[in-house]
Formats: C-alpha cells, sequence, structure tokens
C-alpha cells in the first residue's frame, strides 16, 4: 500500500473517536448525580482501554511496558504540578478547575493515541491484510473511547459538539504517526511496548486521582464503584467481542 492509503485508513480510525459523543446530542441537562456516574463509567472505560494496552505491551516487552507505565504515572504527576490552580485555564468553554481537569485529560488521550498510530503504521509493515484489521480494530475500540473522553468533559460542562471535536483530536496521532511507522518499521516497532505502558499508566493514575475522587464527590462509594465496575466490563466484554 501506499503512504496516502495507510494516512486514510489510519484517518478513520481517528473519526471513528467521535462517534462516543452522539448520544450527547440527544441527552442533556444532565444532574449532578448522572454527572458523577459519567465520571465513574468513564474511569471504568479508561481502566478498561488500559487493561487491553498492558496485554498487548507485555507480549511485545515486558520490562518495556513496566517502564512505560512507570513513566506515565510520573508524566501525570509532573503535570498535576505544571498546571497550578491559581492560573486561569481556558478550554472552549470551559473555565478554570474544569478547564485545567480537561486539558490534562485530553493530553493523556492524545498521547495514548501516538502508541495506537504507530501499531497501525507498524501493522501495515507486515502486509495489507494485517495493517486493514488492526486499524478496523482500532477504529471500533476508539468508540468507547471517544465515550469516556465524551463523559469526561461532558461532566466538566462541555457541550456534544465540544466533546466530539476533542475526541477526534484525542486521535489525530493515529494517522500522523501511522505514516512514519509504516515507512519505518524497525525503528518505530521497538518503542510499542514503552507506548502502551505510558498511555495505560497515565489512564489508570488519572482515573484515582481526578475521576474517583470527584465522582465520590457526587454520588455514594456503593455507586461510584459500581458505575466504575460496569464501565471496566463494558470494554473488557467489547474487548472480546471484536
Amino acid at each position: 500500500m501506499n503512504v496516502l492509503e495507510v494516512f486514510f485508513i489510519a484517518l478513520l480510525t481517528d473519526l471513528a473517536t467521535g462517534l462516543g459523543a452522539v448520544p450527547f446530542f440527544f441527552v442533556r441537562n444532565l444532574s449532578r448525580k448522572i454527572i458523577g456516574i459519567s465520571e465513574a463509567l468513564a474511569g471504568g472505560l479508561m481502566v478498561g482501554a488500559s487493561y487491553n494496552l498492558i496485554f498487548e505491551g507485555l507480549h511485545l516487552s515486558q520490562w518495556g511496558t513496566v517502564i512505560g507505565i512507570i513513566l506515565g504515572m510520573v508524566f501525570i504527576i509532573l503535570s498535576e504540578k505544571f498546571f497550578h490552580e491559581d492560573k486561569e485555564y481556558m478550554l472552549g468553554s470551559l473555565r478554570g478547575k474544569s478547564a485545567k481537569k480537561a486539558i490534562i485529560f485530553l493530553i493523556i488521550m492524545t498521547m495514548h493515541s501516538f502508541a495506537e498510530g504507530i501499531g497501525v503504521g507498524v501493522s501495515f509493515g507486515g502486509g495489507e491484510n494485517l495493517g486493514i484489521l488492526t486499524s478496523l480494530a482500532i477504529a471500533v475500540h476508539n468508540i468507547p473511547e471517544g465515550l469516556a473522553i465524551s463523559l469526561f468533559l461532558i461532566a466538566q460542562g462541555a457541550s456534544a459538539w465540544e466533546a466530539m471535536f476533542w475526541s477526534i483530536f484525542s486521535s489525530l496521532p493515529q494517522p500522523l504517526m501511522a505514516v512514519p511507522a509504516y515507512i519505518a518499521v524497525e525503528i518505530f516497532k521497538p518503542f510499542l511496548p514503552v507506548g502502551f505502558g505510558f498511555a495505560a499508566g497515565a489512564m489508570i493514575y488519572l482515573v484515582f486521582s481526578e475521576l474517583v475522587p470527584s465522582s465520590l464527590e457526587k454520588i455514594e462509594g456503593d455507586t461510584m464503584s459500581i458505575s466504575l465496575m460496569m464501565g471496566l466490563l463494558f470494554m473488557i466484554v467489547f474487548s472480546i467481542l471484536l
């Protein structure tokens, strides 16, 4: 396949992420309880996605994946220190603390897409059929990830259009990284386990440092735990069926 075809297919995986925001064009005026449940569900979806990333990474390099997880956790800690509470942050219609949370969240989800973009490019290096199957799997997998992003952003006060835009934006590295990874497969392949681990470590840490505490401010612990587990189980069952 030529690089334009690889880019176009990877771009479709990116656009699929925006489908996760579609339900929020029909659901508006969320109550405080629903927002809390949404944050917990988003957390469960992210932990489930992290499980898949770790699983893939361990098959490539066990220690590379472990190192990536540690780096991802450290990155979130440093990011929290970088974004000071006393500064006024803006992201679309979001302001203040909500904007700060959304910025950190989107940085993590965007960096997570770098590893998936490399995965698409490397898979095409192994043959057209493998590349198409991998791209299709990532595209379908991106829909619940887009749902997780949208659940989080809507909970912070974003509109459905903003949730869709930022969901697609977060997966933009997929087409951008697929082409160079396809051209230079052997160069990019060693970075995959570290990239998968990094994304998983960052997402898991973000869930338990931000989403869980925020959810507990709005709903009871039992409801939060059930919601988080439902999100986790949905992502695992979704991956099994896929």
